[in-house]
């Protein structure tokens, strides 16, 4: 195709690229991509982006060139918007992928000697799958907080757990809480139910076609087809509830998956897929559109209904801390740990919390990391219960409960290099391991609740953060006074 002006086509696309509006440029593919004929502003130029079948964060919306050129519809730019270079894109991740990108963007050399050293370009092939656009790694301190003694259904023994991060003090506070834990015997733990929701919807013309859709899909006899179709896509996991809502002319149905050793988030999103073929083919109503999630289900975000259902893995941990050992490791008495718990109680329901606890993301984030969990699913997994009651014989009586932990211990990212590692550290790598992963995390949120609750109630809470950050302030005093 030329790529003359001239042979801008009339009805022209327009394309907002990273935030910046490009009203006024008519694009037109090219062998090596798309040319830009910037009309709004400047007067005629050309500007070459690269191809449109790349990764780019690009929101095409086709309409006739004239209106926009007349400042109709969108604000025209008062200078023309620049269009950052971008690299070669893609899920590639070779080693001559990374250096091309590199080579491509006005990147500092400084910073790919620290992202992109040797080490990293000799595993680049192994990240394929987990990133797209690759250009190296990112290093983050790791810790261990442990031993961290679990007696559960499925973790049984001494743990030391890996945790990343970059808040002072939190490695510290785990490690503290693991040891009084331990010191006291260990932690019975029990992993009570497992499951990972995805939940459909579907909009009909009227209340009428949605019912009929429901009962259709409700009837014992569809559920088992619907089984069936779920099994063709994994070996691993298995479709063994679904639930229906109704809203109007809206039904919603919530698919209830078991998912062997792996969190699961990818595998009920294509096994879910491919049971609303089975509905698009067979179904008795056809909607007048569907999506493969409506925003129900929970994923990665707090919510009620998993706080009350579950979504992943719920577990529980429970330990009993003679008040003898809460004075000479965190300094406070059962009585007061307790006082805490009830005034921090009424403090999330003011607050309008989601359950009762007081710092589960942070231990959540930091294993969550280190060892290849999906991040982004702490929104959800750190929500739950933490309860402290003085026992009548005056000890301390600490649990808490987790209804939607979503973890595993194959898929994602946890057979990247460092992450298998860290698994490795605990011995919960490969299939077998994620029921007992599980009651560990319980374990170690445990951990973190009698420590951090210990902290405030010996007003050590402030002080152990100034303490242990002491080295960042120091740090940061010497580069302004070197600058």
């Amino acid at each position: 195709m030329s790529t003359s002006p001239a042979h801008v086509h009339p009805r022209t696309t327009y394309c907002r690229i990273r935030g910046q509006s490009l009203i006024g440029r008519a694009f037109q593919p090219t062998a090596v991509g798309v040319v830009c004929h910037a009309t709004a502003v400047a007067g005629p130029a050309l500007i070459k982006l690269p191809p449109l079948r790349q990764h780019y964060q690009a929101e095409a919306v086709e309409t006739r060139g004239a209106d926009y050129s007349a400042g109709q519809g969108f604000d025209a730019p008062e200078t023309a918007p620049v269009v950052p270079a971008s690299g070669p894109g893609g899920a590639g991740a070779a080693r001559a992928r990374v250096e091309r990108r590199w080579r491509a963007l006005p990147l500092p050399a400084s910073s790919r000697a620290v992202l992109a050293g040797p080490s990293v370009l000799d595993e680049a092939e192994r990240y394929r799958g987990n990133v797209e656009n690759l250009i190296g790694a990112v290093r983050v301190p790791l810790g261990l907080a442990g031993p961290l003694r679990v007696n559960g259904r499925h973790a049984h023994g001494d743990y030391y757990v890996p945790l990343v991060t970059t808040e002072g003090a939190l490695v510290a506070s785990y490690n503290r809480g693991a040891r009084v834990i331990s010191v006291a015997g260990g932690c019975a733990a029990a992993l009570l139910d497992e499951g990972v929701g995805r939940a459909p919807g579907f909009a009909f013309d009227t209340l009428d076609e949605c019912l009929r859709f429901v009962a259709w899909a409700d009837a014992d006899a569809q559920r088992e087809v619907f089984k069936r179709e779920a099994a063709r896509t994994t070996r691993h996991g298995a479709l063994r509830d679904v639930r229906a809502t109704v809203e109007g002319n809206h039904a919603y149905l919530l698919f209830d998956y078991t998912t062997g050793d792996a969190a699961g988030q990818n595998m009920v999103t294509i096994a879910t897929e491919a049971v609303l073929a089975y509905i698009d083919a067979h179904g008795p109503v056809r909607p007048r559109y569907r999506f493969v999630e409506a925003n129900l289900s929970g994923d990665k975000k707090a919510s009620a209904r998993s706080f009350i259902a579950g979504r992943g893995r719920r577990v529980t941990a429970e330990v009993v801390l003679p008040a003898e050992l809460v004075r000479a490791a965190l300094h406070t008495t059962p009585a007061r740990m307790a006082d805490y718990w009830r005034m921090g109680a009424v403090g999330a329901v003011l607050g309008g919390t989601i359950g009762v606890q007081g710092h589960y993301a942070n231990g959540l984030a930091a294993l969550y990391i280190a060892c290849g969990q999906d991040a982004a699913c702490v929104a959800e997994s750190a929500v739950g219960v933490t309860r402290f009651e003085e026992t009548a014989r005056g000890e301390l009586y600490a649990a808490v409960t987790l209804p939607n932990l979503v973890v595993g211990t194959v898929g994602g990212g946890t057979g990247l290099p460092g992450q298998r590692a860290c698994l490795d550290i605990m011995g919960l790598a490969g299939p077998g391991k994620a029921r007992a992963l599980a009651e560990v995390c319980a374990a170690l949120l445990l951990a973190g609740e009698l420590s951090l609750v210990g902290a405030l109630c010996a007003n050590e809470f402030a002080r152990a953060h100034q303490r242990l950050a002491r080295d960042i302030c120091r740090r940061e005093d010497k580069g302004a006074a070197d600058a």
